[in-house]
């Protein structure tokens, strides 16, 4: 085939090639986080062309057009059209090498259109005509993306007003694929955002029930945790630029609350304090429903104000953050923990300045009878990538049991990401393959292949145990 990804992509020795296309690369799929809209998945959607289905919502692609001065209109703008847009990410992928989308971006071609010639400016209409073709045949709607590339569940990002009738759909029909709503409450614990009196207000309509009281608002959670866990949800997830380091406080948060609906403005000491404490109830509500809590921790967002007013958020200008991670977390699990109130929880970090700090602070409270409960998550967002990868298995294994790794994910909003889990899996064989080699690990395939099936599939499936 005349680009890259060939049949030993990655894998260095012959120890990585034989874990990875005996051990690793047949293992189902278990996605258990990701952006895909639900209403796609259950109605089977059939994109209209590649840029859709593979441009739209991708704010990583959209990062590197900008950065490859590409004009905004040609990016999120409406003015141009999809193959005019195609065509613009087509001349910036060639100056993506080294950046991880230039391997993601035939990946995906390769494994979902089978072509395998580089994208450029001259091979750009072909591809994209070949691609167009190909997207209007039944196998490439968009939930046979999915069943087609070996996933076995999927989970979804679901905000508690959502009122969840396309994840009901999913789970009347059998598709050959388990979808799942994943419990986001960020905007329920965020009282500083503007519009959080709008959102309370659409929140209670959803539910039948005003919301006048902070009382009220944790009722309506507790409620809409029983209609997630109704309809499968086994997980939640937190995407905070980090946990405080303050203690919970009901009353404090009672007149934080009362404040922010009249109108008032509060402190940031105040909604910290807010914050800690509606999680502090949702995550005791979360073990008592065996969940598995998640906090995606350390981004920056909306960086740039001129983007945010024009085209909104999730567009690409987020970053890294260099908040104080550590004391926050550590106080915030001990007092679950010291309540026997501590989900299964995985946490995942977006500066590698703290993946040791991460690693080693999770571990503090594994407990009988779950193996590997408290988890140093996989590589997320800029940190998705092959160094970052490295480095994620690297600490993880210097500092707990890597051996009880559920895995990788996608985090994507595209449905044709799941390539990412090929990635990690060759990544991670040949991490291990070379340690075979250097002899700081054994000469035995079974027992690492074991491992490698383990960390690829068995340990996600029995973590979550989705039913």
């Amino acid at each position: 085939m005349p680009n890259f990804i060939y049949e030993d992509f990655l894998l260095s020795n012959e120890f990585s090639r034989r874990l990875y296309h005996d051990h690793a690369v047949d293992m189902p799929i278990i996605d258990y986080h990701n952006h895909l809209i639900p209403e796609h998945l259950a109605n089977n959607h059939q994109f209209k062309d590649l840029t859709e289905a593979w441009l739209a919502g991708d704010h990583y692609k959209w990062r590197a057009m900008r950065a490859n001065g590409i004009d905004e209109k040609y990016i999120t703008g409406s003015s141009s059209s999809s193959r005019e847009k195609f065509i613009k990410w087509a001349e910036t992928v060639p100056y993506t090498l080294g950046n991880p989308l230039f391997h993601w971006t035939h990946l995906e071609l390769g494994r979902y259109f089978e072509i395998y010639e580089l994208l450029n400016p001259t091979s750009a209409p072909g591809i994209l005509n070949q691609a167009n073709e190909m997207l209007q045949q039944e196998e490439f709607r968009a939930r046979n993306l999915v069943v087609n590339k070996n996933v076995e569940v999927v989970c979804t990002t679901d905000d508690p007003s959502d009122p969840l009738i396309f994840h009901e759909q999913l789970r009347e029909g059998q598709h050959g694929l388990k979808v799942f709503p994943t419990f986001r409450p960020d905007k329920m614990c965020t009282v500083k955002s503007l519009d959080y009196p709008v959102y309370i207000r659409k929140l209670g309509e959803l539910c039948d029930q005003e919301i006048n009281t902070f009382q009220d608002l944790l009722d309506v959670a507790c409620q809409r945790i029983e209609d997630f866990n109704a309809i499968g949800c086994r997980l939640s997830d937190h995407g905070l630029t980090h946990l405080p380091d303050v203690n919970h406080n009901d009353e404090e948060s009672a007149r934080t609350f009362d404040k922010v609906m009249s109108g008032s403005s509060v402190s940031l000491q105040d909604a910290e304090v807010f914050m800690i404490t509606v999680l502090h109830h949702l995550c005791q509500w979360y073990a008592d429903k065996g969940w598995t809590q998640q906090f995606h921790l350390g981004a920056i967002r909306n960086n740039n104000s001129r983007l945010l007013n024009t085209q909104g958020t999730d567009v690409g200008a987020d970053s890294m953050g260099d908040f104080q991670q550590i004391q926050g977390l550590s106080r915030f699990l001990d007092g679950l923990d010291a309540k026997e109130k501590l989900a299964r929880t995985i946490i995942y970090n977006n500066n590698p300045v703290n993946n040791a700090s991460f690693a080693t602070m999770v571990a503090n409270f594994n407990e009988h009878p779950t193996p590997g409960k408290m988890q140093f998550g996989a590589s997320w967002w800029f940190l998705d990538q092959y160094h970052g990868i490295i480095a994620q298995l690297q600490d993880l294994s210097n500092y707990g049991l890597l051996s009880r790794f559920v895995g990788m994910l996608t985090d994507s909003r595209s449905f044709l990401s799941f390539p990412r889990h090929e990635y990690f899996r060759r990544v991670l064989c040949n991490e291990l393959g070379k340690e075979m080699e250097a002899g700081r690990l054994p000469e035995d395939i079974k027992m690492i292949g074991s491992m490698v099936e383990d960390i690829c599939y068995n340990n996600a499936k029995n973590y979550f145990n989705f039913e």
